[in-house]
C-alpha cells in the first residue's frame, strides 16, 4: 500500500512538472505568473518526497533544489507586486 502511495505520490508531481512546461510552452502561462511556480514548487515537493522514499538521493536533490527555485520565485513575484503597490 504504501509503495502504491509513493508512485502515486511521484505521478502527480510528475504530471505537475509536465503540465507547467506543456502551459508555458502554449504561452497560456509565463515566469512571471505565480501559478507557474506553484505548479513547479508542487512537482518539486511531490517528487522530493517520492524519490527520498525510493532512497533515489541524486533525484531528491534535483526536486529539493528545483521546489526551492519555485518558492523563491514565488517569494519574489509577492514581494515585487507588494512593492509596486
Amino acid at each position: 500500500m504504501a509503495q502504491n502511495l509513493n508512485e502515486l505520490i511521484g505521478w502527480i508531481g510528475a504530471g505537475s512538472f509536465v503540465v507547467a512546461y506543456f502551459l508555458l510552452s502554449l504561452r497560456i502561462l509565463s515566469s512571471e505568473k505565480v501559478l507557474y511556480h506553484y505548479l513547479n514548487a508542487t512537482g518539486g515537493i511531490l517528487m522530493s518526497v517520492s524519490t527520498y522514499n525510493m532512497h533515489d538521493r541524486p533525484a531528491f536533490f534535483v526536486n529539493f533544489i528545483w521546489m526551492g527555485i519555485a518558492i523563491f520565485s514565488i517569494v519574489r513575484i509577492y514581494l515585487l507586486a507588494h512593492r509596486k503597490a
